[in-house]
């Protein structure tokens, strides 16, 4: 078990820095950032590289994170060392690393898929989404696999298949307690599917699905012609609906949408469009509210952005009413992946990896120094009532080394597009890949952020 680490007073002043609010509009408006609690750093969990690491020792290739909030647990989909890290959140100590046990084959980790042509760095690699429901975790892998394990226990349960011919990854997934089932989606297929699996809630064990009548496909036949691939599913229990986010539908890329999937019928009963935003991350808000994490940048023009352009950026995130359709934009935070309501303080946070105010850098090959800062990343702080951003707090993103077409490859780009909270501390955890910047994180680590004006006895010291 790895202890936790004070931060020095020198270190703290540092971070300070780099967790500095960039605040928006006029001093009202950093007076309004101040009363609603100011996000700062609070410390990093050091993640220890494991023997079966491929990535240079370290932690740069990961993917969804998720906190448990019954067991207070954070779980990290991470595949440098192909394994789900699991942080006790109220210690902010690095616990476990999971494997799949014996008998069951290991993570993909980063790898390239085989045969490689038309697919992407990441489409085979593994592990990639996590979810829990009572002591049950389920995680998805390459290829096309979903793995269950009973993380009080740490026993791997059982493993499945979304398709066994298919050799990209099963993805993000969402899991419906009410009907024990799992959506995992198959987003770099083509075209992308989701898959029912059921599993029981004592066992965690899972029941292999059928394709016959356990898979909703996203192409015009299935109900949406998803066109670039399908992202976050999550469940909702109001609805009691499954809701997945569609980067693109048709031809053009400013059109995307969000589709409804009935959990009885598995057929997509609805499709909400939405517009400049390439929709990824999805999570559940107060009401019937969604947000919807966009992952491209539209100009005020209605175009994808490009930074060496003359037409100003425009980067939003989406509220959706899934009930009535109606839409909100938020305006001001960039680019990002995975999105999270923490309900403990009544805001959404967006691990948005790029954004117009500092694009992801290119470093030479070799790198000099080999780990100096390249590139702020975006934790975004939305308020959920006002639906509106509070904070753009700079997190950090890690460029391939070296840059193609260099060989061999040392490592992966590391970005920060994964999130999650503890909704009783308001801990904010952000995996970060190894730098010399935060501290503790030269083999990788998971920023805490939090609310210093949150003191919890025991739970919450105050920074030297």
């Amino acid at each position: 078990m790895l202890q936790r680490q004070n931060i020095s007073h020198a270190v703290w002043a540092m971070t300070a820095v780099l967790a500095g609010v960039l605040t928006l509009g006029n001093a009202a408006a950093a007076e309004k950032a101040k009363n609603d609690r100011a996000v700062r750093l609070l410390e990093t969990v050091r993640v220890t590289p494991t023997a079966t690491n491929t990535t240079a020792d370290a932690l740069y290739s990961f993917d969804i994170s998720w906190v448990d909030q019954p067991s207070r647990l954070y779980f990290l989909a991470d595949r440098s060392n192909l394994v789900v890290d699991v942080v006790d959140t109220t210690a902010n100590i690095l616990v476990e690393q999971l494997a799949p046990g014996p008998g069951f084959a290991p993570f993909a980790g980063f790898t390239a898929c085989v045969p490689s042509t038309g697919h992407a760095a990441n489409d085979c690699a593994g592990p990639d989404g996590v979810a829990t429901l009572g002591q049950c975790l389920f995680v998805t892998d390459a290829p096309s696999r979903v793995v269950s394990f009973n993380f009080v226990t740490g026993a791997t349960i059982s493993s499945v298949k979304t398709d066994p011919t298919d050799i990209t990854r099963a993805d993000e997934l969402a899991v419906d307690p009410r009907d024990s089932l799992i959506l995992a989606i198959n987003n770099a297929s083509d075209p992308p599917f989701g898959t029912f699996i059921k599993f029981d809630k004592t066992s965690c064990a899972l029941t292999a699905p059928d394709p016959a009548t356990d898979r909703v496909t996203f192409n015009t036949a299935g109900g949406v012609n998803a066109t670039n691939g399908a992202e976050q599913p999550i469940w909702d229990p109001v609805t009691k609906k499954f809701y997945v986010s569609i980067p693109q539908i048709g031809l053009a890329p400013e059109g995307g949408g969000v589709i409804r999937i009935d959990a009885i019928t598995k057929k997509i009963d609805n499709t909400y469009g939405i517009m400049f935003c390439s929709p990824a991350g999805l999570t559940k808000g107060p009401n019937n509210d969604v947000l919807v994490g966009c992952n491209t940048v539209f100009d005020t023009a209605g175009k994808p952005w490009s930074p060496t352009g003359t037409t100003t950026a425009a980067p939003i995130q989406v509220i959706l009413d899934v009930v009535t359709g109606n839409q909100d934009q938020v305006a001001g935070v960039g680019v990002g992946d995975e999105v999270w309501f923490n309900k403990g303080d009544n805001n959404y946070y967006t691990a948005s990896s790029t954004s117009p105010l500092r694009p992801l850098d290119v470093v030479p090959a070799p790198p000099t120094p080999p780990l100096t800062a390249q590139g702020a990343a975006i934790l975004g702080v939305i308020d959920a009532k006002d639906e509106e951003v509070l904070q753009l707090v700079p997190t950090f993103n890690v460029p391939q080394v070296p840059p193609p077409p260099a060989a061999p490859t040392v490592h992966p780009a590391g970005t920060a597009h994964s999130v999650a909270a503890d909704a009783k501390n308001n801990h904010i955890f952000v995996p970060l890949a190894a730098n010399n910047v935060f501290p503790n994180c030269l083999t990788g680590c998971i920023a805490v952020f939090w609310h210093g004006d949150e003191d919890e006895p025991g739970e919450n010291p105050t920074p030297p």
